[in-house]
């Protein structure tokens, strides 16, 4: 049985950037622009009207902006997935957008091989935080006591020495293989310690594992990109 295509919803207040954007999308076969907003208010009906498997969402949008758009499509539909895509990057910003729940950040101009893979994992269910959101997500917990004054594995941490090596990792942005790479282990074994590092701190993703180790300084910053 064929799957069907992923069903997005394209918020972009750039009309030219929208077109080359959703001209590029269609060519997928799995993907298809099901619907088009120019501003959040427009976006927060459609998905009130129409069924989409997620919402690709700029920020710098007229009226009530992307955030706000991002905040109230989830409070609405906490299960539909939302995949900011911007020229922004600043701390605050990724802060706020964490706070309203989207799923994933990407910044304009990311290759579209790289948009596609993002498009499907955060329609599938899971986070994608590109590398310049993933540095600014460490960069929003700079303020906190220095995780390099802390044992190498806090006692609060319930991860091992090799599974805080592993988080470290992919807090810097590596895949499995790169990990398994620079750690000279099989790629096998590094899915074996993400998964146990999913299933000891409670998170369903990557993503959510940095950031709570981030949060409760069981990540050495010092030693992060």
């Amino acid at each position: 049985m064929v799957n069907s295509p992923i069903q997005i919803l394209l918020v972009e207040d750039d009309e030219l950037f929208r077109l080359g954007l959703s001209t590029r999308l269609q060519q997928e076969s799995t993907l298809h622009i099901a619907a088009e907003a120019e501003d959040g208010e427009t976006a927060i009906q459609q998905v009130d009207q129409q069924n989409f498997d997620i919402v690709i969402l700029d920020v710098g949008l007229p009226g009530i902006g992307g955030v706000e758009a991002c905040r109230q499509i989830k409070q609405q539909h906490p299960d539909l997935p939302v995949l900011v895509l911007t020229s922004h990057s600043q701390p605050t910003l990724i802060a706020q957008l964490i706070k309203a729940q989207a799923q994933g950040y990407c910044v304009k101009g990311v290759d579209a091989d790289a948009l596609i893979l993002a498009i499907q994992s955060v329609a599938a269910g899971a986070s994608w935080w590109d590398s310049t959101a993933t540095r600014e997500i460490q960069a929003i917990f700079q303020g906190k006591p220095p995780a390099a004054n802390l044992p190498a594995v806090p006692p609060e941490s319930p991860l091992t020495q090799r599974e805080q090596e592993i988080l470290a990792l992919i807090a810097s942005g590596k895949s499995n293989s790169e990990i398994a790479d620079d750690l000279y282990i099989a790629p096998g074994t590094v899915r074996v310690h993400v998964h146990a590092i999913l299933q000891k701190l409670e998170v369903r993703d990557r993503t959510q594992a940095v950031i709570l180790a981030l949060e409760r300084g069981w990540l050495n910053q010092k030693n992060l990109p």
